[in-house]
């Protein structure tokens, strides 16, 4: 699956007064439908409870034929119900997480038929129907078959054989199926049998089953509605990752267990059908009323998971090329086509292939690939086998896109996709305990394509910038996780959509560039081939992937580890969080650390021992110098002195390879500072970025004095690099501080500190702007870093910031067709607001009505808080909660008016007189958020109780507790803040 998204999310809108009645009420209404009719659901029990074993039957389930949902919805994603089955049943198999081991699936004969039709009007859901046949191998003796399924309704269940060693083979006899029923919680099928299967004996299950196709949620089957040509139109398509199979056919949905899969779609003759494989026939079907339908066979998969079954069913263009003799399509509305929009990914999935081929020295299996572009996909992109899934926004290049990062965005998520069909797709992990072997190595493997087309690229800067800074920033106690988990860890079915998250693409990522990087590269590829050659179409562990690692360092003697790759890598991967390692350059000596926030450990929040064994890739006076390791508390290495009379000085962790952030004692940083400010080009780009993130980072937290993160900024005059800026602004230009310089005396004392040391790197990138922003094009770091420049620098009051602005949003008021560079539309937007006048902001609230994507309209929804009239901002809010004139569905529009410089200060008294119309909005989630933003000011008792009191007036009792505790947080944060401010202000005092 692709990257998981940084956008925020929105919670549903609720009543205050009545939240808790109509939670009791759904409740109870869910487990009585548990009760009525065992649907299955996304609950499974609170505990996991070890396999079970084929046993006794349970009691006898009443005969009465169960009822059939009537409505028109599909059940809530996470319905309340008892750990036992419905009608009494006892505890048993059912109950548990994990499929009993007793049936083996061999091949799938799968036939499904959605009735999507063309030139209608559609219906917020549509129906589908279908017939399995699956070709099981029985490994213990069983009166009891459990599969998984969801929100299906089982037609007719049939079980044939034992089948004979031949195929198709049509004189197998049956085994009586009694009953059939569905545990609710787990998501299981049950049949009941009149007989035994037995050991070593092939079956075949027969099911008949129908379901529901959703439009807003797009798991399993679902179909978007979009405009091409000038007509509204739909298509259908698929996601199955990861446990969402299991709601478009009755399967065993664990990815361990792999099998083949002959696919089958019916469909209207004037759409278009893909599957995972090339087309095998095509033939016609008429239905109960006559109408034609054409039906559309594929040629029979690889040995794959069920989470990489894949459909599309659609009125589509295509484009298309042969790259070493293999097909690959690339289809999206008629519109793009025509336009050109999905040439460069064409251009560029090739060469991807071809090069990654040649890599692991594996060819790819599959005869064709599809790669289709959905107007609309929540996941980002689905590495499907043979058919991949993306959002077009994230494939297709757009006339507007010439100034933005679109391609490489393209080129990232391309190779990442194109990454999992080795990684995921030919070996995929047993079970999703270990997602990270399949998402952190199709994240780390985006970035050797990208190098490989560009050599020139700046690798370790952009994934600083992409991968590593979001994770360090979140990989702390009080919500990281273990990279690997173990099995009996999860509980819930639910637990396993967590997964997808910056731990596993992020921290897997980095800790396999920190593996390739104490290797080398070649030992690292000759481990991963090995390991992808041996387990090709089967399951792997972490543990095997070691093993393949190890062995390879068997095999040579220059690269020496000072424990197993098993004992080195598990210290990084089975517990959370890293460690913080200090250098005490005057002796020599390194200890480690785990990396708390505010340097308080949480014994309750830690499950791990500590220690890692750590790499130590250094430079000395630039120069790289061997590695070390770090393989308990503490060490000395007397390499690593340095005099307080000479001029050498020390970095550990070299290009940022190493999965921690690092310390120096007072002469290690006082060494650092006086390089930068004597010659700063002598330090590489990547260590000045990292000097500023540790340090800042170190200071947030209390290792280091915010001094000595103070310090290192002296010399920023002298930074022509905008990738360090960034690493500066990002980390010394917060929202927090935003929204306290502005109540202090600070604010002039950093605008005038900033801005001497901005000046010149701003001039650079301002005359780019003006005169040819075209060269931004191949600039990436420019791309990333130029929105927190240009945010600063007018947040700062720098005139040529202001005046670029309103060039800017003039010219693009006059003249629509001419597009902000993308990396500064929203910043340039906003100040176009807030220099402005009502005009400026009813344009922005006319270009909104007539905007289609939801990216846009959401950062024209922002840009209108920017507005310094008061009124305006009340009017805005006015209209988001009575839904007039526009109903603003992509954000809370006070939350979003709230967290402005002028709209703080109204948003509460808008609160007072109206909390009752946010609350049925927004929902109560919402009271939170808002107490979170309007609570950035308070540091008294007494403003606590205040605003306890406001919001108590709102919420339940239980919830006012849930205030007080955070509103204790708030004050204590904002007392920090306040602490940490006065010390920035004294420092800026001195060196102003």
């Amino acid at each position: 699956m692709g990257p998981p998204s940084s956008s925020g999310f929105y919670v549903s809108r609720a009543v205050v007064v009545l939240l808790a009645g109509l939670a009791a009420a759904l409740l109870l209404a869910l487990a009585v439908l548990a009760a009525l009719y065992g649907r299955c659901a996304r609950v499974p029990p609170s505990e996991l409870l070890h396999r079970g074993v084929p046993g006794a039957a349970p009691s006898r389930p009443s005969t009465q034929e169960e009822p059939r949902p009537t409505g028109h919805t599909r059940p809530t994603r996470e319905p309340a119900g008892t750990t036992t089955p419905g009608n009494g049943r006892p505890p048993g198999p059912w109950d548990q997480l994990r499929l009993p081991p007793w049936l083996v699936p061999l091949h799938y004969e799968l036939e499904l038929w959605p009735r999507l039709r063309p030139n209608e009007s559609w219906a917020p859901t549509l129906t589908f129907t279908g017939r399995v046949n699956i070709t099981v191998r029985c490994t213990v003796a069983t009166a009891r078959l459990l599969l998984h399924s969801l929100f299906l309704e089982c037609e007719s269940a049939e079980v044939r054989g034992p089948l004979s060693s031949g195929t198709g083979d049509r004189t197998a006899g049956r085994v009586p199926v009694d009953d059939v029923w569905v545990a609710f919680d787990t998501q299981y099928l049950v049949l009941e049998l009149g007989g035994a299967l037995q050991p070593g004996g092939r079956y075949e299950l027969q099911l008949s089953f129908s379901g529901l196709v959703y439009q807003d949620l797009r798991e399993g089957l679902f179909f978007n509605v979009y405009t091409d040509q000038g007509e509204r139109r739909a298509l259908l398509a698929s996601q199955m990752e990861p446990t969402f199979a299991r709601s478009v056919f009755p399967c065993f949905d664990e990815p361990a267990l792999k099998a083949t899969f002959n696919i089958t779609i019916i469909h209207h003759p004037s759409y278009v059908a893909l599957s995972n494989m090339p087309k095998l026939g095509q033939s016609a079907r008429r239905d109960a009323n006559g109408s034609t339908w054409t039906v559309t066979t594929f040629s029979t998969t690889p040995h794959m998971p069920t989470y990489l079954v894949a459909l599309a069913v659609c009125d589509y263009a295509h484009v298309d090329r042969t790259e070493r003799g293999k097909e690959i399509r690339i289809w999206a509305r008629k519109d793009a086509i025509a336009n050109g929009n999905a040439d460069f990914a064409l251009n560029l999935t090739g060469p991807i292939f071809s090069f990654l081929e040649d890599l692991f020295n594996i060819s790819y299996p599959l005869p064709k690939t599809d790669i289709i572009a959905l107007p609309t996909f929540d996941n980002s992109a689905m590495e499907n086998w043979g058919l991949l899934i993306f959002d077009e926004s994230l494939l297709l290049m757009q006339p507007n896109d010439q100034v933005t990062d679109k391609k490489a965005v393209i080129s990232f998520i391309l190779s990442h996709e194109i990454g999992h069909q080795w990684f995921g797709n030919l070996v995929t992990m047993n079970w999703w305990n270990d997602i990270w072997l399949k998402e952190g190595f199709a994240s780390y493997f985006e970035f050797a394509v990208i190098n490989y087309f560009n050599p020139k690229f700046p690798r370790n800067e952009i994934f600083f910038s992409n991968i590593l800074h979001n994770v360090l920033s979140e990989d702390h106690a009080l919500v990281s996780r273990a990279v690997s988990l173990k099995v009996e860890n999860f509980t819930e079915t639910s637990e396993i959509n967590e997964l997808f998250d910056l731990f596993t693409y992020n921290k897997g990522a980095s800790l396999a560039r920190m593996l390739s990087s104490f290797l080398n590269e070649n030992l690292f590829l000759s481990a991963l081939k090995s390991y992808l050659k041996t387990f090709s179409y089967s399951n792997a562990e972490q543990d095997d992937l070691w093993r393949h690692f190890q062995m390879v360092i068997d095999d040579q003697n220059k690269i020496l580890l000072p424990a197993t790759v098993k004992s080195i890598m598990d210290s990084w991967t089975r517990q959370s969080g890293f460690p913080v390692i200090t250098l005490n350059v005057s002796t020599g000596a390194i200890k480690q650390e785990p990396f708390y926030l505010g340097k308080v450990k949480n014994e309750t929040l830690l499950a791990h021992n500590d220690t890692w064994i750590v790499p130590i890739l250094w430079i000395k006076n630039g120069i790289t110098q061997s590695l070390v390791w770090l393989d308990k508390s503490s060490k000395i290495f007397p390499e690593m002195q340095v005099s307080a009379y000479d001029h050498d000085w020390v970095i550990l962790n070299l290009n940022m390879t190493g999965y921690y952030r690092v310390n120096y004692d007072t002469l290690g940083w006082k060494k650092l500072n006086q390089q930068l400010e004597k010659d700063p080009k002598a330090i590489p780009v990547i260590h000045r970025l990292q000097l500023i993130d540790d340090a800042f980072s170190l200071s947030k937290h209390s290792y280091i004095e915010i001094e000595t993160a103070l310090d290192l900024t002296k010399y920023l005059a002298e930074e022509d690099e905008i990738i360090v800026w960034y690493a500066v602004l990002v980390n010394l230009v917060t929202k927090d501080l935003v929204f306290d310089a502005n109540s202090y005396d600070m604010y002039p004392l950093l605008k005038k500190y900033l801005l001497k040391r901005l000046i010149s790197i701003w001039n650079m990138y301002s005359t780019v702007i003006r005169e040819n922003v075209a060269v931004l094009q191949d600039d990436y770091l420019a791309l990333v870093a130029l929105e927190k420049l240009f945010e600063t620098a007018c947040w700062l009051g720098l005139e040529d910031c202001l005046q670029l602005s309103r060039e800017l949003f003039k010219n693009w008021v006059n003249h629509p067709e001419n597009e902000i560079p993308s990396p500064i539309k929203s910043v340039i937007l906003c100040y176009g607001v807030a220099l402005g006048s009502e005009e400026e902001w009813d344009f922005l609230l006319n270009m909104y009505t007539n905007k289609t994507k939801e990216e846009e309209r959401i950062q024209l929804t922002y840009a209108m808080s920017c507005s310094k009239d008061p009124w305006i901002l009340n009017r805005y809010m006015e209209y988001a909660i009575t839904a007039s004139p526009f109903a603003f569905n992509e954000t809370n529009i006070v939350e979003v008016v709230a967290a402005s410089e002028v709209g703080r200060y109204i948003a509460k008294d808008f609160l007072v007189n109206n909390w009752q119309a946010v609350s049925e909005r927004y929902g109560t989630q919402s009271l939170v958020s808002l107490m979170y933003i309007i609570g950035r000011t308070i540091s008294t008792d007494l403003q606590i109780t205040e605003l306890q009191q406001f919001f108590g007036n709102m919420l339940e009792e239980h919830q006012r507790l849930t205030v007080h505790a955070k509103l204790q947080t708030i004050k204590k944060k904002n007392l920090e803040n306040k602490t940490r401010n006065a010390r920035m202000m004294a420092w800026l005092r001195k060196n102003t």
